[in-house]
């Protein structure tokens, strides 16, 4: 399977030029324009080849170009991001980074918080060695998040003295504090920011805002600094308006990118192979809410990308995302890429490999 999707963008550009002659017919058009001219005589060149040699030869490099030009777009940066630490199979977060494919990766989850407990599941990697991948992913420019919540239902926000205590916590445990009495699970490793990945489950009252400000509020501890030091970020359903602890956070303002999940469950929203009228109608009350946050659209590659039963061709698939729903999303100004889910799954399906310069194109003005 991933031999199959590696080759499916390439594929998908031959559909192009069978299925939508008019993109290239300019390109076309030219060609035939010089060699119904004398200007390839006047220079040799029909002298060697022969007026019809040549113009196939030109032609058929038309047709490769065509071929060749999703190749160098996924060379181009793109904004992606993988979630890790889902499954031990999926490889080291090291091995992740050094894809290439991605532009952050958020390890997951940090998923027992509240009432005094805290712990970290990160589904059977042993913790030894995470440090210096989060060390050698950050020294190639890859920003690494931790995700806390997780579809478990053994976190809450009870009280603001809860949010506290957690926001210390992540402090001391993943951030720059330096509490010796809290143990560090990454050693002195310390990750960029935390995600909020907090599920319809967290009761009316939980206090995630207050978590959101009291996070934030360690930036002041760097003085004179340009970026900040606790980034956050939101990975909600799909459903707008998004739950009430959540919403509530989200308008603090302080979350600088939301990945909207459009994947996991039966709503309406999740999107599906070849449906994206629920994605695109929830998306767009996303983007015109949080117009100061980037959006980036959560998929999973399990379910929008290539399963592994799919009989009809791979590019069938990746054609949805790319003609259909991807121009779609790209029209909010505010939109920042793609966020996948999860890595295990990415990297049985390939799926990153195909999407990635796609997640990109409305900053390099190839979709309309």
């Amino acid at each position: 399977m991933p031999n199959q999707v590696a080759d499916a963008s390439c594929n998908l550009s031959l559909y192009i030029w069978r299925e939508r002659p008019a993109e290239n017919i300019e390109l076309a058009n030219s060609v035939l324009r010089i060699c119904d001219t004398d200007l390839g005589e006047e220079k040799g060149v029909m002298s060697s080849f022969g007026r019809n040699s040549w113009c196939i030869l030109v032609l058929a490099s038309v047709l490769l170009l065509s071929c060749l030009a999703d190749t160098a777009v996924a060379k181009r940066t793109g904004e992606l991001t993988v979630f890790w630490g889902r499954n031990k199979e999926e490889g080291t977060l090291r091995e992740a980074c050094d894809t290439g494919l991605y532009n952050t990766v958020i390890i997951s989850f940090y998923s027992v918080f509240g009432h005094g407990r805290y712990a970290l599941d990160l589904s059977g990697h042993p913790l030894d060695g995470v440090g210096a991948d989060i060390k050698h992913c950050q020294s190639l420019g890859i920003p690494v998040f931790l995700s806390i919540g997780g579809g478990g239902n053994h976190y809450s926000i009870p009280s603001s003295a809860s949010a506290e205590a957690v926001a210390d916590n992540l402090w001391n445990a993943f951030l720059g504090g330096g509490n010796s009495d809290v143990p560090r699970p990454f050693g002195d490793a310390a990750v960029n920011g935390i995600d909020f990945y907090i599920d319809d489950h967290s009761a009316p009252g939980d206090h995630y805002d207050e978590l959101a400000r009291r996070l934030d509020y360690f930036n002041s501890m760097y003085y004179h600094a340009t970026t900040k030091y606790v980034r956050l970020t939101a990975t909600p359903r799909c459903a707008f308006p998004p739950d009430d602890p959540m919403a509530r956070a989200l308008r603090t303002g302080l979350f600088e990118r939301i990945h909207v999940r459009f994947y996991g469950d039966a709503d309406k929203c999740s999107y599906k192979n070849g449906d994206v009228s629920g994605v695109v109608d929830q998306w767009s009350k996303w983007t015109a809410r949080y117009p100061k946050s980037q959006l980036y659209v959560g998929l999973a590659a399990a379910e929008s990308g290539v399963p592994d039963h799919a009989p009809p061709p791979v590019e069938v698939y990746l054609k949805y995302l790319y003609y259909d729903l991807l121009p779609k999303v790209q029209k909010a100004p505010n939109y920042g890429g793609v966020m996948v889910w999860n890595r295990f799954t990415d990297n049985r399906t390939g799926y990153s490999g195909a999407v990635k310069g796609w997640a990109a194109c409305s900053y390099a003005g190839c979709v309309n």
